[in-house]
């Protein structure tokens, strides 16, 4: 049987890299490969930093009315191609179908259509000097570079591309070489979309390839999500030319939830926040403290809902609602941390094992689990496990949780459960999170600026402020006046 490659998307289209090297695509759910991706090598590389340059000469000369018009174009495709992405999507990071149809392509798509909206809205300011005057015009930073995470593939570059397009920039994107083809997809429907070659570049490779990106001098920018250690490598390798750096890393985020809290809503919040997308979610909530007086009937209803209404098997089903880990060899990271979990004297509420579901018997599933009787030094409680790993603490006093809560060095997302709004608003202030929900969790609408706090990030994606941070202020002092002079 002939094996599928597919090769760096490159103004346009396809070109074949000279070195031959390709790596293969394994379906998280099956085990199998599916297809083979060819290498961004030195040949590659160059053709794409010479595309770019062509691409964002063009781009950047276009009025925003008419780049807005083509990122429009561009949604209205995504749109009209919903399914056909979304089992792209489920293919390649093994998560539910019911997802990848609802949220996956429809919330980048969101994304793009609200920078598309904001791009012809950008003005500089004017001021007078005396008798002077200068003015500020907002220009775009020039080739910037996408580098993006396995969970929400295509979705992440529809998230850097929608501010770094809207602005006037190239991008060249880098995805996951666990998922490649969604931010492939999304390049053949720019270009389809009316976007002028170069603009939106694909470039396929592991962590050298993404070394490349972040140190060439070309490039203005480097936007990255992924975990804590691999963007302070990539901003160690980015401060080499001063670029600058959006980071969207990992959290341990808290889900605090108090006596007057709405159970059942809180017990949905705490279940998203660790059992969606198979618990591959860097904001997802792992550390949940519940104030004593509900202790008890909170697990009660989280044990007897997470071990009725959760279906692991196949993500093509629209039944199944838990997926497969990306790869084996995160499932045994996953499963390495649970047993550690148990030998640091936390106990098991539910799950804490492999699955071998009917409908996918050789997927890297993980049971849903939960841990109770859990400390705050605990390795579990303490570290990103990036799995359906859930910790569940006890608190009695608000000024207790909140230490508790605050006690990382991390600070990407953080969720209060209370009837008590004024409540709510004091504890949610006092978090040190930039990502905060009250009496909800996990909402990330294109409006919102999301970043992280401390170790969790710099800077911010969505929301006015990123399409800002994709362009420059340049200031023009204008002389009204004869110059006064010693000379």
């Amino acid at each position: 049987m002939t094996t599928l490659i597919y090769q760096n998307f490159i103004h346009g289209a396809f070109v074949a890299n000279k070195s031959k090297e390709t790596f293969p695509v394994i379906n998280p759910a099956t085990d199998e490969v599916m297809y083979h991706v060819e290498v961004a090598d030195e040949y590659i590389q160059r053709q794409a930093i010479g595309s770019a340059q062509q691409g964002f000469a063009q781009w950047s000369a276009m009025t925003p009315v008419e780049r807005s018009r083509i990122l429009n174009k561009a949604v209205y495709l995504l749109r009209e191609r919903n399914d056909e992405l979304a089992k792209i999507e489920v293919l390649d990071t093994g998560k539910p179908i019911q997802e990848a149809d609802c949220v996956d392509i429809q919330t980048g798509a969101d994304v793009i259509e609200y920078f598309a909206g904001l791009a012809p809205t950008q003005m500089g300011a004017q001021q007078p000097v005396g008798d002077d005057f200068f003015y500020t015009r907002k220009e775009p930073l020039g080739i910037c570079a996408g580098i993006g995470a396995w969970n929400y593939p295509l979705q992440i570059a529809c998230w850097k591309s929608g501010p770094a397009l809207a602005a006037g920039n190239a991008l060249i994107f880098k995805p996951s070489e666990e998922t490649p083809l969604g931010a492939i997809k999304l390049a053949e429907i720019f270009i389809e979309a009316g976007m002028p070659a170069g603009v939106f570049n694909v470039v396929q490779g592991a962590a050298n390839v993404g070394q490349w990106l972040t140190t060439h001098p070309e490039i203005e920018k480097v936007s990255f999500t992924g975990e804590v250690g691999t963007g302070k490598k990539v901003m160690q390798s980015a401060a080499s030319n001063l670029k600058e750096v959006t980071m969207e890393l990992g959290g341990k985020s808290p889900l605090i939830v108090f006596d007057d809290a709405d159970i059942t809503e809180a017990v949905s919040a705490a279940m998203l926040g660790n059992f969606y997308t198979q618990g591959e979610i860097c904001t997802n909530c792992t550390r949940v403290y519940v104030h004593k007086d509900i202790y008890q009937a909170f697990l009660t209803e989280l044990k007897t809902r997470t071990e009725q209404n959760i279906i692991a098997g196949d993500p093509l089903d629209p039944k199944v609602n838990l997926g497969a880990l990306i790869s084996k060899q995160h499932q045994k990271l996953v499963l390495d941390y649970i047993e550690q979990g148990k030998n640091e004297g936390a106990k098991l509420l539910t799950g804490g094992h492999a699955l071998t579901p009917e409908s996918a018997p050789n997927g890297y599933f993980v049971a849903p689990t939960i841990f109770v009787d859990c400390t705050d030094d605990m390795t579990i409680v303490k570290e990103e496990i990036f799995g359906p790993v859930m910790s569940v603490l006890v608190f009695e006093d608000e000024d207790e949780v909140i230490a508790r809560a605050n006690d990382t060095e991390l600070g990407l997302g953080a969720g209060v459960f209370s009837l008590n709004i004024q409540r709510a608003h004091r504890v949610i202030h006092q978090l040190k999170a930039g990502i905060c929900w009250i009496n909800s969790y996990g909402n990330s609408p294109a409006e919102m600026p999301v970043g992280g706090y401390q170790q969790s990030g710099i800077g911010r994606e969505n929301g006015v402020e990123t399409l800002n941070s994709y362009t420059q202020t340049k200031s023009v002092y204008v002389g009204m006046s004869k110059i006064e002079s010693p000379f």
